[in-house]
């Protein structure tokens, strides 16, 4: 975890945004001491939202099974999670 002072944005943007990318984790930015923001490259980004998305489809899934619906086959399952997981690794768009 990175932590800076929220003046260092302005003093230091290309630092900054060189540590966000290489390091692929959020930087926090405080004010007077204080958490104040999170700064992070757009790769990461894009890459945490998806996750979080697919976490989100999961726990659905895992609640429909528990509740007896059924969905999906376990093959249809992983094809679905494969090409999830291809999208997030390699950035290409997966079928629905």
């Amino acid at each position: 975890m990175h932590i800076k002072p929220s003046a260092s944005i302005r003093q230091n943007y290309n630092e900054i945004a060189a540590l966000c990318k290489s390091s692929g984790e959020p930087l926090y930015l405080t004010k007077n001491g204080e958490g104040d923001l999170v700064v992070m490259d757009i790769d990461s980004f894009t890459r945490r939202e998806k996750m979080l998305k697919l976490r989100e489809e999961l726990l659905a899934v895992e609640e429909d099974r528990m509740a007896g619906r059924t969905g999906v086959t376990p093959d249809e399952l992983d094809s679905y999670l494969e090409s999830i997981i291809d999208e997030v690794e390699h950035g290409k768009e997966a079928p629905i």
